[in-house]
């Protein structure tokens, strides 16, 4: 079991990493956004002195990762290591395409969307890419401030300089794809759905279980709760159900148990039968 769940990883891994070279040499590199990252620095060598993307990267990413590996340790793993030599490899292969998008604004939106793809396949094998990530780990433990906020650092230095070396809208088109690409790579782990988490306060509990089990053929659990100003006890229930679900399930609740109040949330992934699973 553990030897397929390992291969699924560096599978993911090896996905990831040819979709987020796709996404630098179909869109990225041809429009000059240089969207933070090695592959940025990658961008601005290249259109100052003529440097061959994929070398830049590998001669940055490798020293980065050993250097990494001996400031931090355990938490370089192999996984690490093939994401950090194969992505300069997968961007050398891809460069040898047929065609590009040289508009920064589609090569914005949709180099985002391809790199936030690529790199959330890549976390979701529990890789990295190397690059910069490691500078953000070094610098989170040793001037104490969040990857997150390290990364952003980075990033926006090199944003900056791209704003110098090409100019101040080619910049805001890199931003714009950084933004992207944190919106797709939030998707992707989380795998966000329709589905409404629903929450429903009522005196007629038993009434309204049996309605969902019988009308939407859905389970229910069911807690106590207490009015805090009323201090009346009241069931309270809560499901999920899928979009078109939600729908019926509120015409059914307004129509047969008005006095009940209800709340319908947004649920990013859910795990269990009729769901990840078959219902049976």
């Amino acid at each position: 079991m553990k030897q397929v769940s390992e291969l699924r990883s560096y599978s993911l891994i090896i996905l990831g990493t040819f979709i987020v070279a796709l996404a630098f040499n179909l869109f990225m590199l041809p429009a000059s956004l240089a969207a933070g990252g090695v592959s940025g620095i990658s961008i601005i060598l290249n259109d100052m002195y003529g440097f061959t993307p994929a070398v830049v990267q590998l001669i940055i990413n490798v020293p980065l990762f050993f250097v990494g590996f001996a400031i931090l340790g355990k938490s370089f793993s192999a996984k690490t290591l093939v994401g950090t030599f194969i992505l300069p490899v997968f961007i050398w292969l891809t460069s040898f395409k047929t065609f590009s998008v040289t508009d920064p604004f589609l090569a914005s939106v949709y180099g985002g969307i391809l790199f936030g793809v690529g790199l959330g396949l890549v976390f979701k094998g529990n890789g990295s890419t190397g690059g910069t990530t490691i500078i953000s780990q070094i610098m989170r433990k040793y001037f104490n401030i969040s990857s997150g906020f390290a990364q952003l650092i980075i990033d926006g230095v090199i944003v900056v300089a791209a704003m110098i070396v090409f100019n101040l809208e080619l910049a805001l088109y890199a931003m714009v794809a950084l933004f992207i690409g944190s919106k797709v790579i939030d998707f992707v782990l989380l795998r966000s759905t329709n589905s409404k988490l629903v929450l429903i306060i009522t005196e007629h509990d038993q009434f309204v279980t049996d309605m969902i089990y019988n009308e939407i053929d859905r389970g229910v659990t069911k807690v106590w709760s207490e009015g805090g100003y009323s201090k009346t006890r009241k069931s309270l229930l809560f499901t999920v159900v899928d979009q078109a679900e939600a729908v019926y399930l509120k015409e059914l609740i307004q129509a047969q148990d008005a006095n009940s109040f209800v709340v319908f949330l947004s649920a990013s992934e859910i795990i269990g039968k009729g769901f990840s699973l078959p219902k049976s």
